[in-house]
């Protein structure tokens, strides 16, 4: 008998949405539209993180060894792309002008000074033993140093000026240790290795095989996260619909009717929860076979639906309950549909839909990890980068089924009281 009241609520709230396509439209058309604007806007931003290549001009005017050398750590960064086709006047222009970030400029005769002065210098230092050496070298000029000239977009960030100056000077600091132990070498005619290996080295520690990146992409944060604010929006038709219940008389009967208010409740659970599981598999159609066409990064899902649905239901019930507690106490449309747009939207800012959490400052951080928006995007995180299972999103999926809980329970207390008045 209850299930039969229960499939009677369910299909009374299939009524109510019909009468309201304007709102159906909304709710499935435009987190459609924000997640391809916003994946678009983002995806150079996700590009730069994920350490994508960066165009800067390199003009060498020494053509020898050391420009050679630097020439060639540049290359095999993985953060640089030389671009070589400039004079030093049409470099400045373009960096100036913003069109790249930076340039280098390595001057003329810059290995043949280095090792003129190194040489001298060596010189010194061995003569400074007593040991026999070319007097004619030690006494040559070396304290002039070259310029490796630096242009830098105005515009550019200053930690990333600091970080390419301490990359260029440590790749030069390499190069004249490797040249003065040569010229020691040289000079002391030994055969003994006394090349400059380091003493410390680091070591990259990685996942273990199963794990994937810890940074999303721009398709790996937008599909779930903006499946999340999709969910959560129904916040607004959801809370409305109970408040035109109220105003209507609807409520009333159905609290003086034999079945119990919960299933009227569970009624709206159930179908909220397929409308949410509607809206994420379309978010994720989009990101299987439309992105690839936009030149961006395929969603891949493979094996991995079953707990992104169950994460999707589980944000779906928090989502019910927020828009069953809205509901409940707003007294007309005016206070629930714009209070619900509201909520929903700070929930997403500080959830990490808008901007990522990794990317707020960290008291942001510590904020973000109370919003439901963020529990179920750690979720999706966990599936979609770490290939978590069940057991690896208990903790939020819990967390979100008790948000469930707890505003209903509020919802229906808050209910009784009013009616006991």
């Amino acid at each position: 008998m209850l299930l039969y009241k229960l499939w009677r609520s369910f299909i009374k709230e299939i009524l109510l949405l019909k009468r309201d396509i304007g709102g159906i439209v909304i709710i499935f058309v435009m987190p459609l539209l924000l997640i391809i604007t916003i994946t678009l806007i983002q995806d150079s931003t996700f590009k730069n993180m994920e350490g994508s290549k960066i165009p800067i001009v390199f003009i060498d005017n020494d053509k020898s060894e050391i420009s050679g050398n630097i020439k060639k750590q540049l290359e095999n960064s993985k953060t640089f792309e030389l671009l070589p086709d400039f004079n030093e006047k049409t470099a400045e222009q373009a960096v100036f002008g913003g069109d790249y970030q930076m340039a280098i400029v390595i001057p003329k005769n810059l290995t043949q000074d280095i090792n003129t002065n190194i040489e001298a210098k060596v010189q010194t230092i061995v003569s400074s033993f007593g040991l026999e050496t070319d007097s004619s070298a030690a006494q040559k000029n070396t304290s002039k140093a070259k310029d490796i000239r630096l242009y830098f977009d105005p515009a550019t960030n200053i930690s990333f000026k600091n970080n390419v100056m301490n990359a260029v000077n440590k790749m030069v600091f390499e190069i004249e240790n490797k040249k003065i132990y040569k010229a020691f070498q040289d000079q002391l005619g030994t055969t003994e290795d006394l090349k400059n290996n380091s003493l410390i080295a680091f070591k990259e520690i990685t996942p273990k095989k199963g794990y994937l990146d810890v940074l999303p992409n721009s398709v790996q944060h937008n599909v779930p996260a903006w499946a999340l604010f999709a969910i959560f929006f129904i916040v607004v038709p959801l809370s409305i619909n109970l408040v035109k219940e109220k105003s209507q008389g609807t409520s009333v009967r159905a609290r003086i009717s034999p079945t119990p208010y919960f299933i009227h409740i569970l009624g709206k659970t159930f179908t909220y929860l397929i409308i949410c599981v509607i809206q994420f598999l379309l978010m994720v159609a989009v990101g299987i076979y439309l992105f690839p066409y936009m030149d961006l990064p395929q969603f891949d899902v493979t094996g991995k639906m079953l707990p992104l649905i169950i994460v999707t239901i589980f944000a779906g019930l928090a989502a019910i309950g927020f828009g069953v507690l809205l509901g409940t106490v707003a007294d007309t449309q005016e206070q629930s549909a714009p209070f619900g747009a509201t909520s929903v939207v700070v929930l997403a800012a500080v959830g990490g839909i808008w901007v990522p959490v990794f990317l707020m400052p960290e008291f942001m951080q510590t904020i973000a990890k109370f919003s439901p928006m963020n529990w179920g995007l750690n979720a999706y995180y966990d599936i979609i980068l770490r290939s978590s299972g069940i057991g690896g999103i208990a903790k939020e999926i819990t967390f979100l089924f008790l948000f469930y809980i707890a505003m209903v329970a509020i919802s229906l207390l808050y209910e009784r009281k009013q009616n006991a008045v």
